[in-house]
């Protein structure tokens, strides 16, 4: 091939890159250079070499000039088919062009590991004054292989998710850095063990403690798919890059309402993109990217090796700033960082103790701020400042009754503790028929009631059954005509009276046990101890901060309809005398989906848990999962809510899930599907996206009850399955068995 057949080949390539990412849309400027380009091809016959050399060079300066005046008219959705480009970088570019060697780890089908997901070992080479230094690196990242279908397009498989959580902790243990890498449109939907929202659950929970600084660069960051490795110190944003709760074609379905019908219009697509506030400069503004990369005009393509020297320069940058911003002796290297674009300075990437405790404090405090501007809080500023003080007052009490006291009375106990143990091993039968002789003279004989009390860890309340607390009934209890159980064709269920059906028996059918829907007042009122409920936080409201179409109006029904100002509630309450924080996401309430007020509300519960060293119990009458119409500011709850999870729980608490009617999505894979005991009730249907969802992204039907409770404990999910009417004694014995006589485990 001739150098000007080449020279052709590469303008009819960018010309066709081009047509790709502005779609169908007609534009002068395109029309244009291909209008140009036709006639040269069509007349280059006709052309002697000074000519053609000419008109390539004519063609070359118009395309550069074009494509730059393009690159001013992207719109959010141009810059999606742009990260979808098969011409788009890609990880294993990544990898042969940013670090000086590498290996990858796990084989390349899906029965060593996902091929979506590779996870590299690798170093960066520095050279200051004239010594090199080697500098190892755990490079994460999905992989979409420039179109290649065996990578399933970036959409990683639970197992993908679980070896890169693997190689996180390998990266710890070793004490070098992470980059990770996202490129993905979200995870792959499959609920076969580990499970997609578990899996998730489990690396948001891991990221959150890691010790070592962790650096992400964002490309295409879909939902949890991108949260799945996207926990980080520092996020670094591609400038062309998407970051957001669901991809525009799933939005616009969603806000179409089309379901298993026709596909969302292109216009429809283009609205949601630019609604949804998907880009870099937007996530820039929320604060959820610390800076935005530039990539080369129209993005970063292959050929682009300037760019790899600029990505190479940014995570040695980042890296750097993490480093120094948690250690020690740091002088003058943190400002000179900051002040030179290419600083010539060594900084050691291993931290020590001290140093790792920091970088974890440092993340927490980070993402404990974000979407926090958006937050609408009407309550009272003299209730607002009460609240602060009462807060001061249990971090004083807690510190005093269990760090300072606490610590010396157990020192105590322990050791006499073992001094009985060991008088007991000596003396033990002198002891003994001590006790007995004692036993015998009248008055002297100990209330075996008393004994009870203190050796059991569970007090019963022996002869008393579920509907002696009963103090709700449900208005289904009204409707004055028979109900026929959906298993009667199986199981012969006989038709049951309404009044019966949802009063006396708790919405259960009393022939097979199948669980009708009950409202979570029902909950509220026959699970926990009467007039026990002291709620907290009630003036913290669902908002609109994108200001979504008609968002407004359908929070206002909501709030009108449940009497609530979000779909989290969070109270106080006993359960048999027992005290708990409880956090309660209602299905009422838009789906019970999350956005920032649900979700600082769920942290303030947790916080609460922590400072008055109460167990803290997540009841999910039924979430839908993220609130898409809060975009980035609802999947950042992901990681945040999470976070003081981790928190709680590094701090001795006992963290309790009740999973009922529909869960799925992005609490289940973050907050609540971190926890280690987790149970739902035999109603419930547990996943990480609904059937309807499943078959638009996999093209695949599921099979029949793939979501029920049962099939989700089959899976190791959750830890068990309870009957409606046993919840308040399973709860409680749930407390005593788990979190023992303390019911906080330091």
């Amino acid at each position: 091939m001739s150098q000007t057949e080449k020279q052709i080949l590469d303008l009819t390539e960018r010309l066709i890159y081009i047509e790709d990412i502005f779609g169908h849309r007609e534009n002068e400027n395109i029309a244009l250079l291909r209008s140009k380009l036709n006639d040269f091809k069509n007349n280059q016959s006709t052309l002697d070499s000074g000519q053609l050399t000419r008109h390539i060079s004519s063609l070359n300066d118009l395309f550069h000039f074009l494509e730059n005046k393009l690159e001013k008219e992207l719109t959010p959705m141009d810059k999606v088919r742009i990260v979808r480009h098969p011409q788009r970088i890609c990880l294993k570019d990544i990898l042969e062009n940013v670090y000086d060697n590498y290996t990858e780890i796990g084989g390349q089908d899906e029965y060593s590991i996902d091929p979506a997901m590779i996870i590299a070992r690798a170093y960066i080479t520095r050279k200051v004054g004239k010594k090199v230094y080697k500098q190892p690196v755990m490079v994460i990242g999905q992989e979409k292989g420039h179109g290649e279908e065996f990578r399933n397009g970036g959409s990683v498989k639970p197992w993908g998710n679980a070896k890169a959580l693997e190689y996180m902790k390998v990266a710890e243990t070793e004490n070098i850095p992470i980059h990770t890498y996202i490129f993905t449109p979200g995870a792959f939907p499959v609920e076969d063990y580990p499970g997609a929202a578990q899996q998730i659950a489990k690396n948001i929970y891991t990221m959150a403690g890691l010790k070592v600084p962790v650096v992400s660069i964002i490309s295409e960051g879909g939902s949890g798919g991108a949260e799945a490795i996207g926990l980080a110190d520092t996020r670094i944003m591609l400038s062309h890059g998407y970051y957001s709760v669901i991809s525009p074609e799933g939005a616009a379905a969603i806000e179409g309402r089309l379901g298993s019908g026709p596909r969302a219009t292109p216009e429809l697509v283009e609205r949601c993109a630019k609604q949804f506030k998907i880009t870099a400069r937007d996530n820039l503004e929320m604060g959820y990217v610390d800076r935005i990369l530039d990539e080369p005009t129209l993005g970063a393509r292959t050929e682009h090796f300037d760019f790899f020297k600029k990505l190479r320069e940014e995570v040695i940058l980042a890296t750097d700033e993490i480093v120094l911003s948690v250690r020690g002796v740091k002088l003058f290297r943190t400002l000179a960082l900051r002040k030179l674009s290419n600083p010539n300075i060594y900084v050691r990437w291993s931290l020590s103790l001290k140093s790792r405790e920091r970088l974890v404090w440092h993340r927490y405090q980070k993402f404990m701020f974000m979407s926090r501007k958006y937050l609408m809080d009407k309550t009272p500023s003299w209730q607002k400042a009460f609240s602060l003080v009462n807060e001061y007052g249990w971090s004083v009490y807690a510190f005093l009754r269990y760090e300072f006291l606490g610590r010396h009375q157990r020192k105590i106990t322990h050791l006499a503790e073992d001094v009985q143990g060991e008088v007991q091993a000596l003396f033990g039968k002198i002891i003994n028929r001590g006790a007995r002789i004692i036993q015998k003279v009248p008055g002297m004989k100990k209330n075996n009631e008393d004994a009870c009390r203190l050796t059991t860890l569970s007090s019963w309340e022996s002869g008393m059954t579920w509907d002696e607390h009963c103090r709700y009934i449900s208005p289904q209890a009204n409707q004055d005509k028979t109900i026929t159980c959906p298993n009667s064709a199986t199981f012969g269920c006989l038709d049951l009276w309404a009044p019966d059906l949802f009063s006396d028996f708790a919405g259960v059918c009393s022939y097979c046990g199948h669980h009708f829907s009950m409202e979570y007042e029902w909950y509220l009122f026959n699970v926990f101890d009467a007039r026990s409920i002291r709620e907290f936080n009630p003036k913290i409201e669902s908002g609109n901060p994108l200001g979504h179409d008609d968002l407004d109006i359908k929070l206002e029904q909501a709030k009108k309809n449940t009497g609530h100002k979000s779909a989290c509630m969070t109270f106080e309450a006993n359960i048999k005398g027992i005290r708990v924080v409880v956090a309660m996401l209602m299905a009422r309430f838009r789906g019970g989906s999350v956005g920032v007020a649900e979700g600082e509300k769920f942290i303030r519960a947790a916080e609460m848990a922590r400072r008055k060293h109460l167990p803290f119990f997540a009841y999910v009458h039924g979430t839908a999962g993220i609130r898409i119409q809060e975009g980035t500011n609802g999947v950042i709850q992901m990681p945040r809510c999470t976070l003081a999870v981790r928190r709680y729980l590094e701090s001795g608490g006992l963290y309790l899930v009740l999973y009922d009617t529909n869960s799925y999505a992005g609490p289940v894979a973050s907050f609540l599907g971190c926890s280690p005991y987790q149970f739902a009730v035999r109603s419930a249907n547990i996943g990480f996206a609904g059937p309807g969802v499943i078959r638009e992204t996999t093209g695949q039907d599921i099979k029949p009850h793939y979501h029920k409770a049962f099939m989700t404990l089959s899976r190791g999910h959750i830890q068990g399955i309870w009957d409606r009417r046993e919840i308040r004694n399973n709860l409680h014995h749930a407390l005593m068995t788990m979190g023992g006589e303390f019911l906080y485990f330091r």
